[in-house]
């Protein structure tokens, strides 16, 4: 007969999901669901102290920055109607990529990452795997927020200096931010960082509707808008729009370390529906309003779509959500290391120099890193779409779709429309694989393209892409 410890019990709201049943132990009531978390409330330094709705603007702030600035030009290239229904399908898709991850975090409590979750599907050369692709991810996407926070310092001096100083300071910030240990720490910032982002972007919206053609357009004589319900685009130019729509989603991945700080895991849903249905309802409306009025002469990012004045104003309010996005992104990727290196650790929950050390290593080393790449790929949106097709495509969509199957395989031979939905979601797999590989062909082609016309300098060169536009 098992012990109690290892009788298991259907979860409360969650009848798919099993879980450990507390025990009884001396001294008290024992939590299996405690033991096999990576944080353990009884440690000395608890991490495990974010409420759900803080987790919602977490979750906010780390989808929300990035593809409110990309999309309208990818509307450019996919057209109203493309656009809108990919913005929709993709936000769709990558909710229930969310869904597929958290409840497999709360079935598998020991896992902390995306990365151990691969290790429970398929091992540990797809733990690694999976583990180098979420840093570069995340590598990435820090690289694109110290590349928006040099563009604004740019705004705000007029190119006063070379912009890679610029970059340089801006990444000294976010690391700055992004080492604070937990992330109820930086909860403030998040919820600064969310509105000053939504602020920035909806005075840009009403100012591209009060003038009578875009500020990047010719403001005499006749100029086409570049305006399509339907576009007809390459299949590089293509890839590249999908993928940056896709890319402003898929940042679920990031959930799931917040997930392990929640003070309550299972409340995760609340925070995730919430937060996709205010992205989608954003992106839509958002994009297709600066679409509509900037056309083909929208900038990159979008904060650049209305002039000179109401540039710098957007700048200026937007300044903190640039900088929570690089913080947090920065701060994902290095919890991430910062767990596998010190796991299993006395260090890992405690205030000594091995913890604090290893903690700092992993901010100051990963945000290095991201400032050379983004000196290295200038254009916000190419960076954006890179991250997108050759390591999100795999972890937030390929195996999402694998973990799925994993903890569902009764249903491939189960009633009809359990075996309509398990395929449905085996699809994901071969997506992503589509994605990861045509996506990065179509980026590599984009940016060889933009090299040869000029639209990018030499890497590490003093050039400001900030008004680089659509067409």
């Amino acid at each position: 007969m098992d012990s109690p410890s290892e009788e298991k019990v259907k979860h409360d709201g969650h009848p798919d999901l099993e879980h450990y049943a507390s025990a009884p132990v001396a001294g008290g009531v024992f939590d299996a669901n405690e033991e096999h978390e990576v944080f353990k409330t009884t440690a000395g330094v608890n991490f495990r102290t974010v409420e759900w709705p803080r987790a919602t603007v977490i979750f906010l702030k780390v989808i929300f920055a990035v593809g409110v600035l990309t999309i309208p030009t990818a509307l450019y290239d996919l057209g109203a109607v493309g656009g809108t229904l990919s913005v929709f399908g993709w936000g769709l898709l990558n909710t229930w990529a969310a869904v597929i991850q958290g409840d497999f975090r709360n079935n598998h409590r020991g896992c902390h990452s995306i990365a151990d979750m691969a290790n429970e599907v398929g091992g540990p050369i797809c733990r690694e795997i999976t583990g180098a692709l979420f840093i570069v991810a995340y590598v990435l996407l820090t690289g694109s927020g110290i590349l928006g926070v040099s563009i604004a310092f740019n705004v705000f001096s007029g190119h006063a200096v070379c912009t890679n100083w610029f970059s340089f300071v801006a990444m000294i910030l976010v690391v700055a931010a992004a080492s604070f240990r937990k992330m109820s720490q930086i909860g403030w910032l998040t919820w600064a960082g969310f509105a000053s982002v939504f602020i920035a972007v909806f005075i840009v919206v009403v100012a591209v509707t009060q003038v009578d053609r875009p500020a990047a357009a010719p403001q005499t004589g006749d100029y086409e808008l570049g305006f399509a319900a339907i576009a007809y685009p390459s299949f590089a130019a293509g890839m590249v729009a999908t993928c940056s729509i896709f890319v402003s989603y898929a940042g679920t991945s990031a959930f799931l370390p917040v997930i392990s700080e929640m003070r309550e895991p299972r409340d995760f849903r609340k925070s995730l529906y919430l937060c996709m249905a205010i992205v989608i309802a954003s992106y839509v409306s958002f994009s297709l309003v600066v679409y509509r009025y900037c056309g083909a002469w929208v900038a990159v990012p979008s904060l650049g779509s209305a002039g000179p004045t109401i540039k710098i104003v957007a700048y200026a309010v937007g300044f903190m959500g640039l900088l929570v996005s690089g913080c947090l992104y920065l701060h994902v990727g290095a919890k991430y290391v910062f767990v596998r290196i010190l796991r299993n650790s006395e260090h890992l929950q405690a205030d000594t120099w091995v913890h604090w050390t290893t903690w700092l290593g992993c901010t100051g080393g990963l945000g290095a890193i991201a400032f050379i790449l983004a000196q290295a790929i200038p254009i916000f949106n190419y960076l954006l779409s890179l991250t997108g097709s050759l390591c999100f495509a795999p972890i937030a969509l390929s195996l999402p779709g694998w973990l799925w199957c994993h903890d569902n395989i009764a249903w491939r031979r189960g009633k009809w429309w359990q075996q309509i939905v398990f395929w449905i979601t085996a699809l994901m797999i071969p997506l992503g694989m589509f994605i990861c590989v045509g996506g990065t062909y179509g980026v590599v082609v984009e940016i060889k393209e933009a090299y040869a016309s000029g639209r990018i300098g030499s890497a590490f060169s003093c050039e400001d892409n900030s008004g680089t536009t659509a067409s």
